[in-house]
């Protein structure tokens, strides 16, 4: 048996499924294919998702030649053959570049004066956002546009069109699994099929499990995942929703994130989203942090989720974080006040609050400045207090 994702590869615009952003009927870009006027462009996202497919379909709808490279292989003179192949032809080959984030500045600057005077059609694909190693003079001649995973209801209409062509059979938890656990990915879910197929065409959830013991996830190799990840779980905790929370933190130790890398961010969270309202939330983070450096995985888990719980179940305050980035702005945009005199290391006029019984009415600031606005919560209202009581304030 053939290659199932090759076989089901769409050949047109109507059989492409999923990126109904990007070539939708009423997107732009579907209606510059349709017109044959084809931009520069790069295409992202995880594997599985079309960046390919689209190319071809783009490359037989305008009726041009089309040549396939890897960044990683790729070599100046192979890309300088096809491009002087074409130099005085009326045709626009489409070159294709896989990995595109792996291009050196020099291969760039050898498309540079080929895409500047649209002597071919570049188009690169990578499972990594190009935005930072593509150069700008290459950005501002090119779209870049993100491919999303395939929906499940997606991966269903691949799984049906699959089974016009090939008789088998699925039952529903099968289905479910053969579906979910490629997340996503419309060429895992077929090369999972396509093997368990050679072994029978009444495909049992047991015989997918054998093949695929675990769902493929996106781990965390891919920049975007990685930071996309971690940010949804901050995020989750700030919004104190303790299950999605739990979730992103287990997709990150699913994907291999390093236990510091998280409790990195948990325990700047702490001070940054939690501060004053639970002074406690930093002593815990540290004191997990520290604990899981020793312990490592698989252990370092229960630590992780006990923190996180903890975290999102906190009351939350941002003022000790607004308050610092004040203070730092007014210095940064040039106020530097004098330091009163008795305050400077002579101590002269000094007057030291023991011996006023803990405060004294004394100039601190030459010019009467507001950073610090605590929230009326939890232990920072208990703070807020205690400093009208100390200075006999009611």
């Amino acid at each position: 048996m053939n290659d199932l994702s090759n076989i089901l590869r769409p050949k047109t615009l109507n059989e492409f499924i999923g990126q109904k952003h990007i070539i939708g009927k009423n997107s732009a870009l579907y209606k510059l294919i349709k017109k044959k006027e084809i931009p520069h462009l790069f295409f992202y996202g995880k594997p599985g998702t079309g960046k390919t497919s689209l190319a071809k379909i783009i490359a037989k709808e305008i009726d041009s030649d089309y040549y396939y490279f890897n960044a990683t292989t790729i070599k100046v003179e192979e890309l300088r053959k096809v491009f002087s192949r074409y130099k005085n032809s009326l045709i626009k080959p489409i070159v294709f570049i896989d990995e595109v984030h792996r291009l050196s500045k020099n291969q760039q600057e050898v498309l540079l004066p080929i895409m500047e005077n649209y002597e071919a059609v570049i188009i690169g694909a990578s499972t990594e956002n190009p935005f930072f190693t593509l150069t700008n003079a290459i950005r501002s001649r090119s779209f870049l546009f993100k491919f999303n995973p395939f929906t499940k209801e997606e991966l269903e209409e691949v799984l049906n069109k699959a089974n016009e062509d090939i008789d088998f059979k699925l039952d529903k938890e099968a289905r479910e699994y053969l579906i979910l656990s490629s997340s996503g990915d419309a060429r895992a879910m077929l090369n999972l099929l396509n093997f368990a197929l050679k072994i029978d065409s009444n495909i049992s959830i047991e015989l997918l499990k054998e093949l695929r013991n675990n769902p493929i996830g996106d781990g965390v190799s891919s920049k975007d995942s990685h930071y996309d990840l971690a940010s949804a779980m901050i995020k989750s905790i700030r919004g104190s929703d303790v299950d999605a929370a739990l979730y992103y933190m287990a997709r990150l130790i699913d994907g291999g994130e390093s236990v510091e890398f998280i409790t990195r961010r948990l325990v700047i969270f702490a001070s940054e989203d939690i501060g004053n309202a639970n002074p406690n939330a930093i002593n815990l983070a540290v004191s997990i942090m520290q604990a899981t450096s020793k312990i490592g995985y698989p252990e370092s888990r229960i630590l992780l989720g006990q923190c996180i719980i903890y975290l999102a179940s906190s009351p939350k305050s941002n003022s000790a974080y607004s308050a610092i980035n004040k203070a730092l702005s007014e210095v940064k945009n040039g106020k530097i006040l004098n330091i009163p005199k008795h305050l400077d290391n002579k101590h002269i006029g000094y007057k030291y609050p023991h011996d006023y019984g803990g405060w004294v009415e004394q100039e601190y600031l030459k010019e009467d400045l507001k950073f610090y606005e605590p929230k009326n919560i939890a232990y920072e209202k208990t703070l807020s207090e205690w400093l009208k009581k100390i200075k006999g304030q009611n």
